[in-house]
């Protein structure tokens, strides 16, 4: 079984390292070997292993000391089984309370190893996938949709899934970037390694460094997100948040494929696939100055572009079968069907929150509603809740007129709350498309569709 996991032995007795490694050299691990807690600690730093499996007893320090310390200073690095000779029961219980997986008894029977290994690589291999995930309700495992853009899209991805190059995602803000990422990793040879996300945006900026390089000092070493991706997918959301030192950084990484921690001083080997992902027009941004060129084309290898809801209106009926069994299963919601009446009124909603939005208005339709079908009266309600609660304070200070129908009422609304916004923004598109989480290009057409002037922006305010 050709893994290419990384494992490090740990053991005195050079016979015993070199049996271990040669077994597992054949099943097609990658492993590192170590005679002391000193070079063990060395290997760790240089790379982060998958497994341990660390001798109890050794001449510098006994592996439950080793043990005990990579437990207190930031974590164990990954599953640790001991090897142990002549053990005793006290000593497993405190092995097992500082973390250790499992316990290898020798002499080593090669079916026993080779089983403690896969099982430890397994659950490995779950705690780095949940380690700097987002906490928000999970993105469908697969792409929604059999409209013509999602089979186009579908292609796209089995032909970048076999090769290891980068991807840049563009899509509007909820259109399913992130779903796209997953789905490329599933496809692609390292689909067994971690999915890491990093939220560009959602990392303090006084500890991004620390979050996404990781650390390391004489207490031991903290490993980063870019660091955890190693063997599977680092997917980079809303790359464009990144401030300028970390693009630099970034950068470097990709280029070298190694990163330095915090602290550190020698390169450690990354072997991550990044996927990129952004709602703004980083091409623009370049010009700027506000984006590194040498980043954005690191990047941009291979760009794919999710479509917005509104352009893939046949797959409406598709998503909202798959969201009221989602939330009927998750929050055990009675079940409501979406009749073909609704289904028809949904599929030429305009959607400006895209998937996000959808999502939202299928759980409160379970919510508050009574009847097994949805009917178009309550889908009305819910999609102009908003906008007439917002209505009056707005439009009343913009001379609107109250009169009007609902449609001519919510332009003359839009109108008015664009202008309110590019006024705030100084008549810069880029900085208004920010502020109201629209892609530029579906902007300039609502403010062409509201006969709205960016450059008259302040005179009409």
């Amino acid at each position: 079984m050709a893994t290419g996991a990384r494992v490090l032995v740990v053991d005195d007795e050079p016979d015993i390292r070199q049996t271990i490694k040669d077994i597992l050299d054949d099943e097609g691990y990658v492993v590192d070997v170590a005679e002391s807690a000193a070079a063990a600690r060395e290997a760790r730093r240089r790379q982060r292993p998958d497994v341990v499996l660390l001798d109890i007893w050794m001449p510098d320090l006994d592996g439950i000391s080793l043990l005990r310390e990579w437990s207190e200073r930031g974590g164990l690095p990954c599953p640790v089984i001991m090897i142990s000779g002549h053990g005793t029961v006290e000593t497993a219980v405190e092995a097992t309370r500082l973390g250790a997986w499992d316990f290898i008894e020798k002499p080593i029977s090669l079916a026993k190893l080779l089983l403690v290994v896969e099982h430890a690589l397994e659950a490995g291999r779950l705690k780095r996938e949940n380690e700097g995930l987002r906490r928000q309700l999970p993105a469908p495992a697969e792409l929604i949709g059999s409209g013509k853009r999602m089979q186009v899209l579908r292609a796209q991805i089995e032909k970048i899934a076999a090769h290891d190059t980068g991807v840049l995602v563009q899509g509007e803000p909820g259109t399913g970037k992130e779903t796209l990422g997953r789905a490329l990793h599933e496809r692609s040879a390292r689909r067994s390694g971690p999915f890491v996300t990093v939220a560009a945006g959602a990392i303090a900026r006084d500890h991004a460094a620390l979050a996404l390089f990781g650390a390391e000092d004489a207490n031991g070493v903290q490993p980063g997100l870019v660091e955890q991706a190693n063997g599977g997918t680092l997917f980079l959301d809303e790359v464009a948040d990144l401030d300028p030192e970390l693009q630099l950084r970034l950068s470097s990484v990709i280029e070298r494929r190694a990163l330095i921690r915090c602290g550190a001083h020698e390169p450690i080997v990354i072997d991550a696939r990044i996927i990129a992902a952004t709602a703004q027009d980083l091409e623009a941004l370049v010009a700027a100055g506000k984006f590194r060129e040498e980043l954005y084309y690191q990047l941009k290898i291979v760009p794919l572009a999710m479509p917005p809801l509104r352009e893939r209106g046949e797959d409406i009926p598709e998503l909202l079968r798959y969201y009221a069994d989602y939330f009927a299963n998750r929050d055990k919601l009675p079940y409501r069907n979406f009749p073909v009446a609704v289904q028809n009124r949904l599929r030429h909603y305009a959607w400006p929150g895209n998937l996000r939005e959808l999502r939202n208005l299928v759980q409160r339709l379970l919510v508050l509603g009574s009847a097994s079908d949805v009917g178009v009266d309550e889908v009305e309600a819910a999609l102009d809740n908003a906008a007439v609660a917002a209505v009056p304070t707005v439009m009343a200070t913009s001379g609107a007129d109250f009169s009007l129908p609902l449609r001519e009422a919510r332009e003359q609304f839009e109108r008015a709350y664009l202008l309110h916004q590019l006024n705030a923004a100084g008549g810069s598109v880029g900085k208004l498309a920010k502020a109201v989480g629209m892609e530029r290009t579906h902007l300039y057409r609502k403010l062409k569709d509201l006969a709205i002037d960016p450059r008259a922006a302040n005179r009409e305010g």
